[in-house]
């Protein structure tokens, strides 16, 4: 399975405040003059991609929160027989399965029965590998999910070739005769063995076989009924044929039915538009409250944090997850290709949007109509929509905070409390552009705010009170911030 990295547009997407109310707007986003009207735009852009390169067939979803905004087929699930492409298609969903199986090893987290600094020997007594450097520590279940554990891509099997994928006997056999390429921990390799492994603790941990928990413990309680990690014969007729890459004449092999097997946890799940979006909004639900639906909400916010930076700062992984930097909002997700299927599913949190794509065809990156320039174009045009359509009114400033408004000093800075764009705000006025570490104070009482500012912005009291001290006239004389106080300039 190859694995991209998404190139996204800059964009300028407004940030929800958890403290406005939220303006009157359409019962549904997708009702939105100005979503709707994007959304056309990008189905005339998919039409015309399919029109001019012969694809077979794609589905496309987009979700805002808890809402499937929009979700359509395009093309055929099937050329010959002209079945339609719907967002019922079952596709196959490649690498996307290392996400769901990265769950399935926190839920065993959580549930105390591994750690992830655990050595995978522990729970597989059986992983025997090579290794190349004697000193190396052990290979650890951390390591298979940030794919830093310096294992061969794949196992022993040439089944990107033949499609023929070996069982989890076979990939066990030929683990003695493979060796590790790198030091765990010490450089990032992506690998389809280490996520087969993680599929193997899960089953060896759990006591259950790998497809039988991941539908009893995952799958069912999202709703996902359409999602497998073996599909069942009820679902064959519902799965979407599979496209090689259209060749120099024009005509594209259909690809044959493949299960991966032994690779099934890295590769080999399927699902559909409206499941996946199921998945998404299963995520911004979860990260928006602090409890337990599958996962802990904090174990899923762990997932999506950054545990191994690429030398770029532009990408990293989580724990399964890919993370891709943008100033207007970080991406989490994975992309992935099996015989001819090619997947993307990503979101941006702080937005609650996300966006699936799936096509039956071998054609990738970087050509248009791929599912990663689709999602390149749905967070590029329909997001922003989106968030302008769920946008808070712009805030109206309380006629009291006028008594805070003033110069306030240190003995080693000065410091300016003023009212801008309808909120209170603090600013160092010394700096050449005092909006870069610009401050919000938020009320929480009586004379008392909370500082809040873009995470990662200075490294002041951002998150704790300021406290004013008024006079007998009702003005502010001083605050104190944390451990500081600073006094008002007359």
């Amino acid at each position: 399975m190859r694995i991209f990295t998404l190139v996204l547009a800059v964009l300028s997407v407004a940030v929800l405040s958890a403290n406005a109310q939220v303006r009157a707007q359409p019962a549904r986003v997708a009702d939105d003059p100005g979503v709707q009207s994007n959304l056309r735009l990008l189905e005339a852009w998919i039409e015309t991609q399919i029109a001019y390169r012969n694809l077979p067939g794609m589905a496309i979803g987009i979700v805002y929160d808890q809402e499937l905004v929009w979700a359509r087929g395009f093309g055929y699930a099937d050329v010959a027989s002209k079945t339609p492409a719907t967002p019922a298609t079952i596709y196959r969903i490649a690498s996307n399965s290392k996400v769901f199986t990265s769950v399935a090893v926190m839920q065993l987290r959580d549930a105390g029965k591994l750690r992830l600094e655990d050595p995978v020997a522990d729970h597989l007594p059986w992983f025997r590998i090579r290794q190349r450097f004697p000193d190396a520590r052990p290979i650890t279940i951390r390591h298979l999910l940030t794919h830093t554990s310096g294992l061969p891509r794949e196992a022993a099997y040439p089944y990107w070739t033949d499609l023929k994928f070996p069982t989890l006997e076979e990939v066990r056999s030929a683990l003695p005769e493979q060796e590790t390429v790198f030091r765990p921990e010490t450089r990032w390799k992506y690998s389809n063995l280490a996520l087969s492994l993680a599929g193997a603790v899960v089953a060896e941990v759990s006591g259950e076989p790998y497809a039988d928990y991941m539908l009893r413990h995952i799958f069912e309680p999202l709703g996902m009924s359409s999602t497998s990690a073996v599909l069942p014969e009820a679902h064959h007729s519902r799965l979407a044929t599979g496209y090689g890459r259209r060749m120099p004449g024009g005509q594209r092999e259909v690809m044959p039915f493949t299960d991966a097997r032994g690779i099934t946890p890295a590769a080999g799940l399927s699902t559909t538009v409206e499941d996946a979006a199921r998945f998404l909004s299963w995520q911004i639900r979860l990260r928006d409250k602090e409890g337990e639906e599958v996962l802990q909400s904090h174990t899923l916010r762990e997932m999506h944090r950054v545990h191994w930076v690429h030398p770029s700062w532009q990408s990293g992984w989580g724990l399964g997850f890919e993370v891709v930097h943008r100033e207007a909002g970080d991406l989490v997700g994975h992309g992935g290709w099996v015989a001819g299927y090619q997947t993307a599913i990503f979101l941006i949190p702080r937005e609650k949007v996300g966006v699936v794509a799936f096509i039956n065809a071998d054609d990738g990156d970087p050509y248009p109509g791929s599912p990663y320039s689709v999602v390149d174009k749905a967070f590029a045009w329909v997001a922003p929509a989106i968030a302008e359509a769920t946008a808070p009114p712009p805030p109206e400033a309380d006629p009291g905070w006028e008594r805070y408004v003033g110069t306030y000093r240190e003995h080693w800075i000065d410091s300016a409390v003023l009212i801008h764009e309808g909120q209170l705000k603090l600013i160092t006025p010394t700096e050449l552009d005092p909006t870069v570490s610009m401050m919000t104070l938020i009320p929480m009482g009586e004379h008392t705010f909370r500082l809040e500012g873009p995470e990662g912005q200075g490294y002041g009291e951002v998150g704790e009170p300021v406290v004013f001290t008024v006079d007998s006239s009702g003005k502010a004389v001083r605050y104190r911030m944390g451990a500081r106080t600073a006094e008002r300039v007359e």
